[in-house]
């Protein structure tokens, strides 16, 4: 029995000695998504002939399982991939956060002192006070005696009250420095619970061998999102565009000195197109909950977590006019607000990341925090919804060369022999095309050049646009006796480079920046600004005023052909003359030839809206009413140069055929009967006033209100 318990206590020593260890990987490059991020490690690994189990550990915890993929195994095969959460193990601490940590432990170990060091002076002082009395009731203290005791206590007693109030105090001390040094290590996001992640593959192969693997896979709590800075030094000079990258990342793991790729697509987004099915109508209880059902819009915005303070006007989007009373909400909280007067709002976004904006009788609009300017225009309950159709990709297989992955995508290629490896003997062969004379592969055209079948098995699938098979004379005929076997016509991706040196790849539904330069960003949520690119935009400037609405001008900038800066929906810094002028937002969503940028107010011209005093207002005539409009806009320039500027007004459309509108007078105004707008493209020198009017009159019956 003895010798059992002394077997068992070692192997439990031995066990504990020699914890299993997880096979090491490097990480060496992240895709980042506008939201989420495509891990890429690289592991070398040996493999005895036979089942080989590999656990590869310390992970994010963040994983998305199916999105796993491992590459490089030559010979190998996979017999199970395996992900898991490892909840003993936790994520390795940054040194700067251990060094946190220890301040604290050492702050309450002074603090344990001090409180020992009071207790001990507490316990003194109170047998003192126990012990004050002298002598006893048959005996008289003598006066030289009583002197000197009533010395020693109250000195004594001060000695001791100042050591525990300076104990007391140094404990206070202590407190702050150790809530300051808390505070830190929240900003730095630090969860000492945050477990790890594992993957575990069990490889097979026939003969021992080293591989160098690549695991891949996604992982959530992290992303980018773009954000602009606008300068323009004055009206004639372009405007300068600077693209810049805020990534984030919270996923457990830090990246350390990475290289990064930023790719605007979103793996998150619902890649299922819907199905147009037969919708029958049929009478319901006027007292059934009945909604019907609205498409899904595509905004194209993502979630910015640096916004915790929005703003913006709520409007309807039949008439352009304010929504008091529209209801503002953080979605999956109670927290929001209520639009004013004006339709405005205004709500702090410390939790959440959408607000949904709903009104009486109109469509319910949810929209991603995106800016810290979020103006929205709402649609009525019974407007026609746009069709929005999203098409999937399909996915490319693990350890797939670029051969492999066409197998099964284009029809009639047949492929044998490949096992993953661009340099393995691989044939490739086009079903009806002379098969039948032995492995003749195909002619292989990579854009518009003509190579040979190992650089074919070489392209990376990342860098392929589209793929087009020809054969019998249609191919003859391009190519020629070379064209016998059929052709693989393949066109790349466009890449360009920046500025900078980084590479812009231009794919068929994304775009994606390479950035050359490697970084560092800790798994901690903090901002890592990354400039992309810096454009010197042409530009035409002009001011814009619509007074109905609002009383300031603003010099805007409108860009033609601003596709080719692949700018995402973002918020821009304003940057004129040398001084900061605030916010506004890029829309390159819009279906507008050119781009439209506000670039803030100019106080230097002034507008004023007014209706004149003399001018009749109110009549009746039978049974109806009759109201006259005029109104003056009076404009200014106290620049010292002339000025290009667009002032909008409008008229009201009727949409009743009791309430008429007569007489309309638009004096210089282009006007558009259709949507009752009115423009004026007006040229104002330096200096300068200039007044526009425009006047109608509105009938409709004296008994009936009006919206006026």
């Amino acid at each position: 029995m003895n010798y059992l318990t002394c077997l068992l206590l070692l192997l439990s020593t031995l066990s504990f000695a020699n914890p299993k260890q997880g096979t090491p990987s490097t990480l060496k490059n992240v895709t980042v998504y506008l939201s989420g991020a495509q891990i890429e490690r690289n592991a070398k690994v040996q493999l005895s002939k036979g089942t080989s189990v590999f656990t590869f550990d310390k992970l994010s915890p963040n994983i998305e399982e199916s999105s796993i993929q491992v590459s490089g195994l030559q010979h190998a095969s996979i017999l199970s991939i395996n992900y898991g959460i490892n909840y003993l193990s936790k994520q390795d601490k940054s040194q700067e956060v251990e060094n946190i940590q220890n301040q604290i432990k050492l702050l309450y170990d002074q603090i344990q002192k001090e409180e020992h060091n009071i207790a001990g002076f507490n316990e003194e002082l109170s047998l003192i006070t126990q012990n004050r009395a002298l002598g006893n009731t048959a005996e008289v203290v003598n006066l030289e005696k009583l002197q000197k005791f009533a010395s020693y206590y109250r000195t004594r007693v001060t000695e001791i009250k100042t050591i525990i109030y300076q104990s007391t105090k140094l404990k206070n001390e202590l407190n702050d420095q150790i809530s300051d040094l808390n505070k830190q290590l929240k900003e730095l996001n630090v969860d000492d619970k945050v477990q790890t992640g594992e993957i575990k593959i069990k490889l097979n192969t026939e003969i021992a061998t080293t591989l160098d693997l690549v695991i891949k896979y996604n992982v959530s709590n992290a992303g980018w999102f773009p954000i602009y800075d606008i300068k323009a030094d004055n009206v004639n000079s372009p405007l300068v565009l600077k693209y810049k990258a805020h990534v984030y990342q919270n996923t457990g793991n830090n990246w350390d000195d990475v290289k990064l790729t930023l790719s605007t697509s979103d793996p998150n987004t619902n890649n299922i197109k819907p199905e147009v099915n037969p919708k029958y109508l049929n009478f319901i209880s006027r007292y059934s909950n009945y909604t019907s059902n609205r498409a899904t819009r595509s905004y194209n915005y993502k979630y910015n977590p640096l916004v915790k303070h929005v703003s913006g006007v709520v409007t309807s989007a039949v008439d352009g006019l304010p929504l008091p009373g529209a209801s503002v909400i953080i979605k999956g909280t109670t927290i929001g607000t209520q639009t004013d007067f004006d339709g405005r709002y205004s709500l702090q976004t410390s939790e959440g990341q959408e607000l949904v904006f709903s009104y009486v009788g109109m469509q319910t609009v949810e929209l991603p925090i995106h800016s810290s300017i979020m103006n929205v225009a709402v649609q009525d309950n019974l407007e026609a919804l746009d069709e929005v159709v999203i098409t999937a990709n399909s996915k490319r297989r693990p350890n797939a060369n670029f051969s492999q992955t066409l197998q099964g995508q284009v029809a009639g290629l047949q492929i044998n022999g490949s096992n993953g490896a661009p340099e393995a003997n691989t044939y490739i062969n086009l079903r009806g095309v002379s098969s039948l004379h032995g492995n003749k592969q195909p002619l292989f055209v990579v854009d518009g050049a003509i190579v040979s079948a190992y650089n074919f098995r070489s392209l990376d699938p990342n860098m392929i646009a589209s793929v087009e098979v020809v054969k019998d004379a249609s191919a003859k005929s391009l190519y020629g006796s070379r064209a016998a076997h059929g052709v693989i016509v393949v066109q790349t991706k466009d890449i360009e480079h920046t500025s900078k040196g980084d590479i812009i790849e231009e794919g068929i539904t994304n775009t994606r920046f390479e950035i050359q330069k490697t970084h560092t960003i800790n798994s901690d949520g903090d901002i890592a600004v990354i400039e992309i690119e810096s454009y010197k935009v042409p530009a035409t400037y002009s001011y814009f005023t619509a007074p109905v609405l609002n009383e300031n001008v603003f010099l805007t900038a409108k860009i033609d052909n601003w596709e080719q800066y692949r700018l995402l929906p973002a918020e821009a810094n304003v940057y004129f003359e040398g001084s900061y002028s605030g916010k506004t937002n890029i829309n390159p969503n819009q279906t507008a030839e050119a781009l439209t940028i506000s670039l803030g107010v100019d106080p230097n011209v002034v507008v004023k809206r007014t209706q004149p005093n003399d001018f009749k207002k109110n009549a009746f005539i039978g049974s109806n009413r009759i109201i006259a409009k005029q109104f003056d806009i009076e404009l200014k320039n106290n620049k010292l140069t002339a000025i290009d500027l667009v002032l909008y007004d409008r008229i009201p459309i009727s949409q009743n055929k009791q309430i008429k509108i007569d007489d309309i007078e638009t004096g210089s105004a282009t006007y558009d009967d259709e949507k009752g707008i009115l423009k004026w493209s007006l040229h104002l020198d330096a200096n300068t006033k200039n007044t526009e009017s425009f006047s109608y009159v509105i009938k409709y019956p004296r008994y009936k209100r009006v919206n006026l």
